[in-house]
């Protein structure tokens, strides 16, 4: 089981992350791409970090913006899986982030 973090862990992890924000026991995340099929791929990648640890995001697509709200579900609040996947997500090359 992954352990919550405390809300000063959160805050910690945040204040490193750029353009995340926080919403209850959820990060967030929208990113504007070129184009409907760069969203698209964008998302399929994504998919492939969240399968390959074990986290699903909820995912929001309109046109070529993409929303990605994270939490850990089984843990009821945010973990470190949640910031690791983020990061993961901010180090793709083909997005450029908008809030």
């Amino acid at each position: 089981m992954v352990e919550r973090l405390s809300e000063s862990e959160i805050n910690v992890h945040l204040a490193k992350m750029d353009g995340w924000a926080r919403q209850g026991d959820e990060i967030f995340k929208t990113y504007t791409l070129s184009s409907f099929p760069a969203a698209l791929a964008f998302v399929s990648t994504v998919g492939h970090l969240a399968e390959a640890a074990d986290h699903h995001p909820d995912i929001l697509v309109k046109y070529k913006k993409v929303t990605l709200t994270l939490s850990t579900h089984s843990a009821g609040g945010l973990t470190e899986k949640d910031f690791g996947l983020a990061s993961q997500i901010d180090a793709l090359p083909m997005k450029s982030p908008k809030i």
